[in-house]
C-alpha cells in the first residue's frame, strides 16, 4: 500500500520530464512535495504543448467525458448558447463491449453578463428551472449545491456539467477576440482592449494574474498566442469520447475526461482539461489544457501521490501554481471540492487547475460503478 508521497515510476517519469521539459533543472523538483525555486521557463515562455489525443482506455477502467460547446446564434456579443453532454463509460476486463454507465445532456442560454437566461436538460431535475436568472460565477456553485443537491450526493454526470457554466461563461470571450482579430496585430490589439476592461476584476483572481505578472500587463499581453490543440478523440479508440458537435466558425469547447482503474496496490487517476476553440486560420487552438494523474490509497481513498502537468496555459508565471497543489497530498479524494477551496483559492492557485482537481471529488462514486459492473479480485 502506498504511503502518501510515494510514487511509482510511471509517476516519477511523468513529474520528471514535465519538469524538464519546462526548462527547469532536474535537482529542484521533489516529488510528492512543494517544488523548490521557480517552476516557470526561465525563457519566460508558457507552456503550449498538448497532450491530446486522448489516450486509449485502459481494460478493466470507467471513464467519465464531458464537454461544453458555446456558440454565438445572433453574431458575437449577444447570448451564447452552451450545449453539453457527458457519460460514463466501464470498459470491462480483458475486452469486450463498453458500457455506458449513465449520460447526461444540457443546452443552456446566456447572455453577455453570464446571467442564465433558459435551461434545459436531459434528464431534468426536478429544480432545474430555479437556475433561470442566476449568474454564472462561484456563486451559482452554491446555488447548485442548495437546490439541486440530489445531484452533487450521486455524482451525476450533469452536476459536471452544471458546474462547469461558470468557467465556460467566463472565458469564452477569448474565442470572441480569436475570431474578430485576423492579424497578430488586430490579436494583440483586441486583447489588450479585454485586459483593460476586467484588470481591476480580473487581478489576484489566480495565481498568474498576481499584480506584476505578465497577465496584467497590457503592453505585452500574450494568451492569444495560442497553442495547437489537436483532436480530443483518438482514431485508435474512437468510443473513447461521446459524440462532439461539429461546431466550426466563432465557436468554443471546454473538454473534461477522468479514467479510474484500480491496481494491485493502489487506485489510479487520470483527469484531463482543455479550454479550445476553432481557429480562423484552420485546425484548433488551445488556450488551457491541464493532466493531473494520482494513485490512492486502495482502502481509504487517500491521495498518495499527485502530478499535475500543465500543457498549455496563457502566461509564463501560470505553472507555479502546482507547488501549491502538492497540500492535497494526503486529503481523501471525496474531500477535494472542499480542499482545494480551502488550499487553493485566489492568488494561491490556478482557477483551471483547480476545476480540474475538484473534479476528481466524483471518483469514490466512479469507482462504486467501476465495481459493480467489473468484478475485482478477491
Amino acid at each position: 500500500m502506498l504511503k502518501p508521497g510515494e510514487a511509482k515510476d510511471w509517476e516519477k517519469r511523468a513529474a520528471i520530464e514535465c519538469w524538464l521539459s519546462r526548462g527547469g533543472k532536474g535537482d529542484n523538483l521533489v516529488y510528492g512535495r512543494p517544488l523548490a525555486g521557480d517552476y516557470t521557463m526561465s525563457t519566460h515562455l508558457p507552456p503550449r504543448l498538448t497532450a491530446n489525443p486522448s489516450p486509449v482506455r485502459r481494460s478493466g477502467s470507467i471513464r467519465r467525458t464531458s464537454s461544453i460547446d458555446v456558440t454565438w446564434p445572433d453574431g458575437a456579443g449577444q447570448s451564447r448558447r452552451l450545449e453539453g453532454h457527458a457519460r460514463d463509460l466501464v470498459t470491462p476486463l480483458g475486452g469486450g463491449a463498453p458500457v455506458v454507465r449513465a449520460a447526461a445532456s444540457m443546452i443552456a442560454q446566456v447572455n453577455k453578463a453570464r446571467m442564465i437566461e433558459a435551461i434545459s436538460a436531459d434528464p431534468a431535475p426536478a429544480g432545474l428551472q430555479q437556475l433561470v436568472g442566476e449568474r454564472g460565477g462561484g456563486h451559482l456553485r452554491m446555488v447548485l449545491r442548495e437546490r439541486l443537491p440530489e445531484l452533487l450526493a450521486t455524482a451525476s454526470p450533469l452536476y459536471l456539467l452544471l458546474d462547469d457554466i461558470s468557467g465556460i461563461s467566463l472565458i469564452s470571450r477569448w474565442a470572441e477576440l480569436l475570431w474578430s482579430s485576423d492579424t497578430a496585430g488586430g490579436a494583440r490589439a483586441g486583447e489588450q482592449a479585454l485586459l483593460r476592461e476586467g484588470r481591476n476584476e480580473r487581478e489576484g483572481v489566480c495565481w498568474g494574474l498576481q499584480r506584476g505578472n505578465s497577465g496584467l500587463d497590457i503592453s505585452g499581453a500574450t494568451s492569444l498566442v495560442v497553442a495547437d490543440g489537436k483532436e480530443l478523440r483518438n482514431h485508435l479508440d474512437p468510443e473513447g469520447w461521446h459524440e462532439l458537435p461539429s461546431t466550426p466558425g466563432l465557436s468554443m469547447r471546454r473538454a473534461r475526461r477522468i479514467d479510474v482503474w484500480r491496481e494491485a496496490d493502489c487506485i489510479r487517476v487520470e483527469a484531463a482539461f482543455q479550454d479550445s476553440a476553432p481557429s480562423p486560420r484552420g485546425g484548433r487552438v488551445a488556450l488551457h489544457e491541464y493532466t493531473v494523474r494520482a494513485a490512492l490509497d486502495p482502502v481509504t481513498g487517500v491521495i498518495t501521490a499527485l502530478v499535475p502537468e500543465p500543457h498549455v496555459l496563457p502566461f509564463h508565471e501560470c505553472p507555479g501554481a502546482v507547488a501549491n497543489a502538492m497540500k492535497l497530498v494526503g486529503t481523501p479524494v471525496g474531500d477535494m471540492r472542499d480542499a482545494v477551496l480551502a488550499n487553493l483559492r485566489g492568488a494561491h492557485g490556478c482557477t483551471h487547475l483547480n476545476d480540474a482537481l475538484r473534479s476528481m471529488a466524483e471518483v469514490p462514486a466512479l469507482l462504486g460503478y467501476l465495481d459493480t459492473l467489473v468484478p475485482q479480485p478477491a
